[in-house]
């Protein structure tokens, strides 16, 4: 057991106050209570904290298609009706509506995400978490499901490297398809789900069968959930499938998106879990000492995501947190009861024991064919060749940053402000 972690926490206040339009469920002001929570609980004391960088374009291209990243950065809310063609192309509008600052966004999450893997990377800190990111079904050349850019693929190439094996976890009630679609291919990436699948539940993907193609065969795991799942059958199969993955694959990080819709009582989600029952699957994955890079995702019931955030830092700071929320900006949004953690909800769980049982069985198969397969050598790091990567030379040099300046953007206390007010326009029960 290695000493006492250290851990960076990336945040920007800017990232919360863009505002995805009336009636759009995706609410990024939840990223500023949870910000607010840590802070009323302490826990940037125990972190450091950092403003990411803005992600260049050119880092944006190393996966997405720079044509998309240039369209992205060029449109606007009184440009879109002249680009309907690019608009249809690029599955802009009504799920990925255009706003203002939308590329200001991407480049604020992404950064963060990249950032939080260089650190990694550089041995500077063991864990590395930004909410803002887990955007995980963005793909190479189209949005798709709120997600613009795939924060998570970025950061897995940057992870690349420096590791052979990288591990994707992803326990948001959606599945992770951008990024299993990314790495379907390869070994070198092992993309594992648990999310709701049928009922044409968004994205529709995710089948158990779908296990990966080429080098990549049996390194896609799906985890293909009904409604109502609880705590205990969740966690039990978690622990199960995880420590399996990481016995068999023996990967060199983990990147845990923790998208917080599996809650019970989101907006757009049908599981039954509690906050207690999320974070500890964070709790478990912490237990494998391996660099972790950690991020946000969906959530739609936005008090409930910045309680499971807050509550989610503080089991990766080892650090039990009080059941009564500390006075802060947002105090308004915890009432009545003003407490932190969240109850299971109530919905009928469909999950059997015998459709878990045959789950976990076809998992632990596809794994035992996994030990099998051919794989990246484990003693040596693939050449950085493997990974597209871009010439830092050829950059502006007036716009590049190295990584020392970056490390500087360290928020002091006093950059904390008050006066963050929610820019719902009092449509969130809309």
């Amino acid at each position: 057991m290695r000493s006492k972690d250290k851990i960076s926490y990336f945040y920007d206040g800017d990232v919360g106050s863009v505002y995805f339009g009336p009636n759009h469920p995706m609410k990024p002001h939840r990223l500023c209570m949870t910000h607010h929570l840590v802070l009323a609980y302490g826990l940037h004391s125990k972190m450091e904290v950092y403003r990411p960088h803005k992600a260049y374009p050119v880092e944006l291209a190393q996966f997405h298609s720079a044509d998309y990243v240039e369209f992205l950065n060029r449109i606007t809310p009184d440009t879109q009706n002249l680009f309907p063609s690019e608009m249809a192309r690029y599955n802009l509008g009504e799920d990925c509506p255009v706003f203002d600052n939308l590329f200001e966004f991407c480049q604020i999450y992404a950064g963060g995400t990249i950032d939080a893997a260089r650190r990694l990377n550089n041995k500077l800190c063991d864990i590395a978490i930004n909410w803002a990111g887990g955007l995980h079904h963005a793909k190479k050349c189209a949005a798709s499901g709120f997600c613009y850019i795939n924060d998570l693929v970025l950061g897995i190439l940057e992870l690349l490297k420096y590791h052979p094996r990288v591990l994707y976890i992803d326990i948001d009630v959606h599945h992770g398809d951008g990024v299993e679609e990314a790495f379907y291919f390869t070994d070198r990436v092992m993309t594992v789900s648990f999310h709701k699948y049928g009922d044409k539940f968004f994205p529709g993907t995710g089948d158990m069968k779908d296990t990966g193609e080429r080098d990549g065969r049996f390194y896609s795991i799906n985890v293909p959930l009904k409604d109502g799942i609880d705590d205990g059958s969740f966690t039990r199969l978690f622990k199960t499938i995880i420590s399996k993955v990481v016995e068999t694959y023996l990967p060199g990080a983990i990147v845990l998106q923790c998208g917080a819709d599996s809650l019970a009582g989101d907006r757009l989600g049908c599981f039954n879990l509690s906050i207690d029952g999320h974070a500890e699957c964070v709790r478990f994955v912490k237990k494998f000492n391996l660099p972790l890079l950690v991020t946000g995702g969906g959530g739609y019931t936005k008090e409930n995501v910045a309680r499971c955030w807050a509550l989610e830092t503080g089991v990766l700071l080892d650090t039990e947190l009080p059941n009564e929320i500390p006075d802060n900006d947002y105090i308004k949004y915890f009432a009545p009861d003003y407490s932190l953690k969240l109850p299971g909800g109530h919905i009928e769980n469909l999950n059997s024991k015998s459709y878990i049982g045959t789950i976990k069985m076809q998992v632990m198969e596809n794994l035992r064919c996994l030990q099998h397969a051919p794989s990246v050598q484990m003693q040596e790091v693939p050449p950085d060749y493997y990974i597209p990567d871009f010439d830092e030379d050829e950059q502006n040099p007036d716009e590049r940053v190295n990584q020392h300046t970056q490390d500087k953007h360290i928020q002091r206390d006093d950059e904390y402000y008050e006066g963050d007010h929610d820019n719902d326009n009092h449509t969130d029960d809309a």
